[in-house]
């Protein structure tokens, strides 16, 4: 299943918009696996239609992943089984002397959040925002997509991103490695954080490297986006590991509906 526009990504948007809403409160009051085993997989003739094959899908137990693009760091797990998402956010405002991680969980439609503050707690009571998980009502968001949510296994966007590609080569030690073609409205899409506009001929062959684990799934895919305009070059990268080992993903526990102060955080 193909993100909208990646889930990772809305989330740092969520986290982002409403770390400016809370920096500005807090300043006013003067205080964001395919087939198993281990053995080496047969030569394929279509390295393209391996790689794809790889990707995370509904069929596969729970995992970790990260995320990282042009602006910052996603960490998180899927559970396919139960439709269910976490994903941890890490905004700094330096002007308002704040580190906030925001965390979100999904299971199915239901959405929760979590706030924590670092070093300084004291915000939790002035913006009226409390430590625990707090369960969202999406009918009380002015923008249906300010929160993310559970879209599928590729939190990442990989599947869009690989579907690109225009080249693909195995190389002897295993890895990946070619090209992909980002001007097309699907990946434009896809690279929702990247300014694919300003990139020109140059978003037709941006390089890209990917790994496949022995257990036949992909553990990571890894873009070179050169530099263009203001934007400079990064790397996109989209980590997948730990598949089986992380837990599943469950409703937490003692969560409480969410404040009206939550919902102006989101809302702005």
């Amino acid at each position: 299943m193909t993100q909208r526009t990646g889930t990772a990504a809305l989330a740092r948007r969520a986290v982002t918009g409403a770390t400016a809403v809370l920096a500005a409160t807090a300043l006013l009051a003067g205080c964001t696996g395919k087939d198993g085993g281990s053995a080496e997989p047969s030569p394929s003739p279509d390295p393209k239609a391996d790689l794809l094959a790889a990707v995370p899908d509904e069929k596969d137990p729970a995992f970790l992943f990260s995320g990282t693009d042009a602006d910052g760091t996603v960490t998180g797990s899927v559970d396919p089984a139960s439709k269910g998402m976490e994903l941890n956010v890490t905004e700094k405002d330096a002007e308002a002397g704040f580190t906030m991680k925001m965390s979100f969980r999904f299971v199915d439609q239901q959405s929760w959040v979590k706030v924590d503050f670092g070093g300084a707690e004291e915000l939790h009571t002035l913006l009226k925002l409390p430590k625990n998980w707090m369960e969202l009502d999406k009918a009380k968001l002015t923008d249906a997509e300010a929160v993310p949510g559970y879209e599928g296994a590729d939190p990442g966007n990989a599947r869009p991103i690989i579907a690109t590609a225009t080249t693909v080569e195995k190389q002897a030690d295993g890895t990946y490695a070619g090209t992909v073609d980002l001007s097309g409205p699907e990946a434009v899409e896809a690279m929702d954080s990247i300014d694919v506009a300003a990139l020109g001929d140059a978003a037709k062959t941006v390089p890209f490297t990917a790994v496949v684990g022995p257990d036949g799934n992909l553990t990571s895919l890894t873009l070179d986006i050169p530099a263009a305009g203001k934007q400079k070059a990064l790397k996109y990268v989209v980590k997948y590991y730990d598949f089986g080992k992380a837990p599943a993903i469950t409703a937490p526990e003692g969560a409480k509906a969410a404040p009206a102060s939550a919902y102006e955080m989101f809302n702005g």
